[in-house]
């Protein structure tokens, strides 16, 4: 009888607790204070972050940061940008400079074990691979033997560059650089016969950089495995669900049809698993010390993860990348977007 009791009183506690709001936590309490989300992001990576003109940041990873901000502070625009190179990312996060990283940086155990930071959803499915002159005429990365390529340091690109050498006993020659546009002036200048980095960052590269993107080639090969996405800081564990939420509820809307032009029409849906994202049947909200309407308000901002993919990144856009592995896990793809429930 007595054990019975006690089950029952758990059952009433841990009901009680989901149905009770949680605090923001610290790293949010600051983000209001401030008024602004600071996001660090990449120096300048076509379709992915990059200030144009008018000195405006856009770009896949610029868009999560919008996201994040439309669905804490209720606009996308009170984002601070923070250009940050490689070898700076990781410190500026640690150090509280930026409350979250959205530039192409790829999960790892190492990273995610001995660095201090939460590694929170991946929003690119990438590979390393290699871009070379179509003059040369090569049709495989293994026709690099005993020749230089270029690659930035302090990445997992210039490791997985050794290992790929050393597997099929290339002999690459690797010519490194600390900065990133220094290591790509120098393949353009022809001082090494191939370039390396995340296929994606290859596509910006000669898209940007190239007079004409069909003098250089992308060898189809990709010799690893790159899962980009935002990091946050440990020791936060509710702004470090509120990005990881983000993220799922950009893919979820994607899947359940929810858009940047039906949003507020879609708040009628009787469909319970669209009124749980919108807030119209059920307050998920409060379970992150947010309001009702958070994830509409990232919707609205930014569209869901496929129109953000389209616009930056996808085969309509200077980039002109196939959706492949990016795309839903019910379309062929890897994305499995968590329900938000």
């Amino acid at each position: 009888m007595q054990k019975a009791k006690l089950v029952a009183a758990a059952v009433v506690a841990a009901t009680a607790a989901l149905s009770m709001p949680a605090h923001a936590g610290k790293t949010l309490d600051a983000i209001k204070a401030r008024d602004a989300v600071v996001c660090g992001v990449n120096t300048g990576l076509a379709g992915f972050s990059a200030a144009d003109s008018k000195g405006e940041w856009n770009g896949l990873d610029v868009d999560i940061c919008k996201a994040v901000a439309a669905a804490t502070l209720g606009d996308a625009n009170k984002v601070k940008y923070v250009p940050l190179t490689a070898q700076q990312r990781f410190t500026a996060l640690q150090s509280g400079e930026i409350d979250m990283l959205s530039r192409n940086t790829t999960f790892t155990l190492s990273r995610d074990a001995s660095l201090g930071l939460h590694v929170t959803g991946v929003t690119y499915y990438d590979g390393q691979g290699f871009m070379v002159p179509t003059k040369t005429k090569m049709k495989s990365a293994k026709q690099l033997k005993n020749q230089t390529v270029c690659v930035q340091s302090g990445t997992t690109t210039e490791k997985n560059l050794t290992d790929f050498s050393k597997a099929n006993k290339l002999n690459i020659k690797p010519v490194v650089f600390e900065d990133f546009n220094a290591s790509v002036a120098a393949f353009f200048a022809g001082r090494c016969i191939a370039y390396t980095t995340d296929a994606s960052g290859l596509a910006s590269i000669r898209n940007k950089e190239a007079k004409d993107p069909k003098d250089y080639t992308i060898l189809p090969e990709l010799i690893s495995k790159e899962p980009l996405g935002p990091m946050v800081r440990r020791g936060d564990d509710e702004w470090f669900a509120i990005v990881k939420w983000t993220i799922h509820g950009l893919l979820e809307s994607e899947e359940l049809g929810i858009t940047k032009a039906n949003v507020e029409a879609m708040k009628n849906d009787p469909s319970p698993a669209i009124g749980r994202i919108l807030g119209s049947k059920d307050d998920t909200g409060k379970l992150l010390g947010l309001d009702a309407a958070w994830m509409a308000r990232a919707i609205a901002a930014t569209g869901n993860y496929g129109e953000i993919f389209e616009r930056n990144v996808g085969p309509k856009s200077p980039l002109g990348l196939p959706r492949g592995t990016n795309n839903l896990w019910n379309n062929g793809g890897l994305m499995y977007g968590y329900p938000l429930r």
